[in-house]
């Protein structure tokens, strides 16, 4: 679990409690197709299996998900993104998100990744992978 007081691992600079841990441990939803991924990041960091598979659209969410808890997500750079505001239905977001084995924490790895969000009844969902490199 993830120290409240602690910096959110979205590296939004916010505390955890006040950032992405409202979206996680709520129902309230993230504003913006950015705030959907900084939550998502989070809760891959926090390994939060429950909120990935509910912001995950229904159209494209697998069965099930097993998070690897060898793999530390720790940080996130947002690269890009396009539409996703408060009073879109659709963008995306460009990111790289770091991760480094929890038992030999000098192998480290990254990926950069552009996702698809929608937005329905008032939440956005991740879509899908558009590209990863």
């Amino acid at each position: 679990m993830h120290n409240p007081e602690t910096r959110c691992p979205c590296q939004s600079g916010e505390q955890f409690q006040n950032c992405c841990a409202r979206y996680l441990a709520t129902e309230t939803p993230a504003p913006t197709a950015e705030a959907l991924m900084r939550s998502r990041f989070s809760a891959f960091a926090t390994a939060n299996e429950d909120y990935l598979m509910r912001t995950w659209h229904p159209t494209t969410r697998p069965a099930s998900l097993e998070l690897d808890p060898e793999q530390q997500w720790y940080l996130l750079e947002i690269l890009d993104a396009h539409d996703g505001g408060a009073f879109a239905t659709t963008g995306t977001v460009t990111f790289r998100a770091h991760y480094r084995s929890a038992t030999d924490r000098k192998q480290r790895d990254s990926f950069t990744e552009t996702s698809a969000f929608t937005k329905e009844g008032g939440q956005w969902f991740y879509v899908q992978a558009l590209e990863i490199r």
